[in-house]
């Protein structure tokens, strides 16, 4: 399969980040969103983070020039038609990346696969609503993309073999790190972290201790680089919400209720660093 240009849908904090490292490792970029306003910021995003790697000489002034370059953003999804590969990094609903799904199933030429950078989303429900169930499959990357080396590969139930090993090359070819991972509710690394970090809510809201006392248990009892409330406002708590809900809905286990404090939070605009305020005020 011979790969030149990717579409990247949804120019948010994942999506400028999959735009980023794919234009580093030299693929063309079609990367679209609904507003101008938010491929403007992706671009100045993608730049800043750039500039971080020629500081720091992973990478040279040249070929940031060279990258930036090959990402042309659009607000017309028929530009997508030109994409040889195509990563979905919207909002974590349902019901918006399966209008996606329908819509790109469309757009897209016979033979392009079509991803999702849901991080618990099933890709065997996504691949249903398309023509093209074998080419449909899951690639989770970590935020901030540019920096965490981890991708899950996801497997849906029709996935095929073929499609499997090209995004799994494809995944090494920007120098991550590819995992295989079947189909379930939150994967594997949201399956297990969500938990956590919903418990450490709870302890929260239930008295147990300060959002600063269970991170510090964190970072010194368990060597984390940084606590599971950190984390979260980092994360995004909307998200982090959006993800317990999934694997609760899914999973029918009630375990994986949201922690009534993170509903609150959520409820009042609390979404966490990207916000300016969550367990912490930023």
């Amino acid at each position: 399969m011979d790969i030149k240009t990717v579409g990247v849908v949804g120019a948010g904090t994942m999506g400028n980040g999959i735009a980023h490292v794919f234009s580093k490792s030299g693929y063309n970029v079609i990367l679209c969103d609904v507003e101008q306003r938010f491929l403007d910021r992706a671009l100045d995003t993608i730049n800043k983070n750039m500039d971080r790697e020629v500081a720091k000489q992973k990478l040279t002034a040249g070929d940031k020039a060279a990258a930036l370059k090959r990402i042309r953003p659009v607000l017309d999804r028929k530009e997508l038609g030109a994409a040889d590969f195509v990563v979905e990094a919207a909002t974590e609903k349902f019901e918006i990346k399966a209008q996606l799904f329908r819509e790109l199933d469309q757009l897209l030429r016979p033979g392009v696969i079509l991803s999702s950078n849901t991080s618990s989303i099933s890709i065997t429900k996504l691949a249903a609503l398309t023509k093209r169930p074998e080419l449909v499959i899951g690639m989770h990357f970590f935020n901030p993309v540019p920096m965490m080396k981890l991708v899950e590969v996801i497997r849906g139930l029709a996935t095929s073999g073929e499609t499997f090993t090209a995004v799994f090359e494809l995944s090494k070819k920007l120098d991550k790190t590819p995992v295989e991972v079947n189909d379930a509710p939150g994967f594997v690394a949201n399956r297990v972290l969500m938990p956590l970090l919903n418990e450490a809510m709870y302890a929260v809201m239930e008295g147990v201790a300060t959002a600063e006392a269970v991170d510090e248990v964190f970072k010194l009892g368990m060597a984390h680089p940084m606590g599971p409330l950190t984390l979260a406002d980092f994360i995004g708590l909307d998200v982090c919400l959006d993800i317990m809900r999934v694997m609760h809905e899914n999973l029918g286990d009630p375990k994986y209720r949201p922690c009534p404090l993170l509903i609150k939070y959520v409820d009042a605009g609390w979404m966490g660093r990207k916000s300016g305020r969550g367990f912490y005020k930023y």
